[in-house]
């Protein structure tokens, strides 16, 4: 149900901003309003915002696929709503640290997506169950231990190339706490997930 409620907000917000530069500025993360003017709020309202509809769709259809199965998850091991909001936002937020020390003295650099928060959702998937089918491009089925290990990979490699608009480490960092995060609440499940790890099927 919170899967859907995120997902019908941030399409509303998004399409306004569509129609909106001064919305869009408004709601961006930019580090150097950030740290300048502490407009801290902006490392939550950027995961609201959205390039454009495809990039919005990417994400959305994305959280959608994994968020209400970890929802369910979050709910049989007794970390309801507020776990799950906590890895939502939480995700959105620490992807947004290292920018904010990289890039806070560099007032036109502009980031916006949901991408940390649903790379969160979808890492914390990969650690409850990694033997799980994740299609690869799209198109091919890998299980997704593997397909985390390769985004990890790929999200370094293209945050040091520097040669496109996506905000890679954003990618890297939101996934990395997704991972952990369930740790974080129960650190006993080290050993489900070594489990499942060895004794797969």
């Amino acid at each position: 149900m919170i899967t859907y409620i995120i997902i019908a907000v941030t399409v509303v917000i998004s399409y306004m901003c569509f129609n909106s530069r001064r919305t869009f500025e408004k709601l961006a993360f930019i580090p150097y309003m950030v740290v300048k003017d502490n407009q801290w709020y902006r490392l939550v309202t950027h995961g609201f915002v959205h390039a454009d509809t495809i990039h919005l769709f990417v994400n959305m259809f994305t959280f959608w696929s994994f968020g209400t199965y970890m929802e369910m998850v979050f709910k049989y091991y007794g970390f309801g709503t507020i776990g799950f909001l906590a890895l939502y936002f939480g995700g959105m937020i620490v992807a947004c640290l290292h920018d904010v020390v990289k890039r806070k003295n560099n007032p036109y650099y502009i980031s916006v997506g949901a991408s940390g928060a649903v790379s969160a959702v979808l890492f914390s998937a990969i650690f409850f169950d990694p033997w799980s089918k994740i299609l690869l491009f799209a198109v091919i089925p890998v299980p997704g231990i593997v397909f985390g290990f390769l985004y990890l990979v790929y999200c370094q490699y293209m945050a040091k190339k520097s040669v496109d608009n996506i905000n890679h480490n954003a990618h890297f960092y939101g996934a990395v706490y997704g991972f952990l995060f369930p740790l974080l609440l129960k650190p006993s499940l080290i050993h489900d997930f070594l489990s499942n790890l060895v004794f797969w099927q």
